[in-house]
């Protein structure tokens, strides 16, 4: 069964997930997309190159948090860059990894696995591609989101990473997704 839902049902569960997120908040993002473009006239998406399924480079979505010239650095050395005064807001909210979702719908990304890292991440692209999380989707969210990612050595996201793409199961992604909603609970960061 556990084999069924990894080559097919988690498919379809990104999609129909996808779906109704973006169908029900989708006031909300136009809201987002309208402050952020009247904030700074700059474009309302940050798009760049991340590493996703075997190792192949694909446009990464977020709602722009940062000034338009702010250069591209790891999630953990973001609190050294300017935000912009609603991007605190979406950042302290996760609000900013919304457009994700299309990412998910488009077959470059799943709901649940190892966040897909920027191209100069070369030890944790490595680290993947020999215990075998390179090979599946990146995610949304994932089993090292879940247990600290920002603040963990590369070698230990990979071991999360891996230990995920062995133990992809529904059961699994639900714990997973349960455990992502607990987190989002938490008192968030100050910007």
């Amino acid at each position: 069964m556990s084999s069924m839902y990894r080559n097919f049902f988690k498919r379809v569960v990104d999609i129909i997930f996808s779906l109704l997120v973006l169908g029900l908040l989708s006031p909300f993002l136009l809201l987002f997309a309208a402050i952020i473009y009247l904030q700074d006239r700059g474009p309302v998406f940050f798009v760049h190159q991340r590493v996703g399924r075997n190792g192949e480079l694909f446009d990464f979505y977020k709602f722009r948090s940062m000034p338009v010239s702010t250069p591209l650095v790891e999630s953990r050395e973001t609190e050294k860059l300017s935000i912009t005064p609603f991007g605190r807001f979406i950042r302290r909210t996760n609000m900013d990894e919304l457009p994700q979702l299309f990412n998910i719908l488009k077959g470059d990304m799943s709901l649940i696995g190892p966040r897909p890292p920027i191209p100069d991440q070369t030890a944790l692209i490595e680290l993947r591609k020999q215990n075998g999380a390179l090979f599946i989707r990146p995610g949304l969210t994932g089993w090292a989101q879940v247990n600290a990612y920002d603040y963990m050595p590369v070698s230990e996201k990979a071991k999360y990473d891996g230990e995920y793409s062995q133990r992809i199961s529904f059961l699994f992604d639900t714990e997973i997704v349960l455990r992502t909603l607990l987190y989002l609970r938490k008192k968030p960061p100050v910007y």
